[in-house]
């Protein structure tokens, strides 16, 4: 008799052990709320402290600042940017100063300003370009009210002007440039992200377990791309590939 397979699993249920692992989150990295002090002056902040977040990568930085409608302090966590230190004064706002830290829209910054923490609409309090070591330049300014931005990917992605980002790149860059070496380090940093590690090859399987298993020699035996509507227990593989195969280069006929 055969068995859920894998990749089944991960896709059953929004409560399974592969979804993503909340337990010792902070909260969520957002700027805030766009408002009418925003949109039209700025409001000051103070970094309070700087606070690390298991399976987060990047440092956070708790932000309070005072509320422009009420008697009352609001505290945020953003993701910190690198040169952000305890005791700062953070400004969010259309007339905001040009520094590291401050959170302006991308009509108000000089084209070639290193920004993250890019919102992708005005108001969803940043979506974009939140990674450790991350980070974005406003390559250019148009006529219709859009902001051209080069993300980390290397591609350009054009925005709304009234979008906003944080100016400076995002700290805890050179994370990924020492190697875990050993399993332990792996276990650690993965738990807190969710059950994901080790991974097996499906080859390495027997038949009722992966779509690839099972045969005397580990191999999958028959394609390895599948369609995108396949059933869960065939899903695996190259899904909905355009090509597959070593990507050669043309070679030019010289007369």
């Amino acid at each position: 008799m055969g068995k859920v397979v894998q990749c089944q699993r991960k896709g059953s249920s929004k409560h399974g052990i592969f979804t993503a692992h909340s337990r010792l989150r902070k909260a969520p990295a957002q700027l805030r709320h766009l408002d009418y002090s925003e949109r039209n002056g700025y409001v000051k902040g103070l970094v309070t402290r700087i606070v690390h977040e298991s399976g987060r990568g990047a440092p956070l930085a708790e932000v309070t600042f005072k509320n422009p409608y009420k008697f009352k302090l609001d505290k945020h966590l953003v993701i910190a940017v690198e040169g952000m230190y305890t005791g700062q004064s953070i400004f969010a706002g259309k007339k905001a100063h040009l520094a590291i830290g401050n959170i302006m829209p991308l009509k108000s910054l000089p084209e070639g300003t290193v920004v993250c923490n890019i919102e992708s609409y005005p108001g969803d309090r940043g979506t974009l370009v939140k990674t450790s070591g991350g980070y974005g330049i406003v390559v250019g300014h148009q006529a219709d009210g859009k902001t051209q931005v080069r993300l980390s990917s290397g591609s350009k992605k054009t925005l709304d002007s009234n979008c906003r980002a944080v100016v400076g790149l995002v700290a805890g860059g050179g994370r990924m440039d020492k190697p875990i070496l050993k399993a332990g380090r792996a276990y650690h940093k993965y738990r807190v992200k969710r059950n994901e590690w080790p991974k097996i090859r499906g080859v390495a399987k027997n038949p009722v377990e992966h779509p690839h298993g099972g045969g005397n020699h580990q191999h999958i035996g028959h394609a390895s791309t599948c369609r995108r509507d396949a059933p869960p227990g065939k899903k695996a593989g190259l899904i909905a590939a355009r090509r597959t195969g070593r990507r050669r280069g043309r070679v030019e006929i010289k007369d």
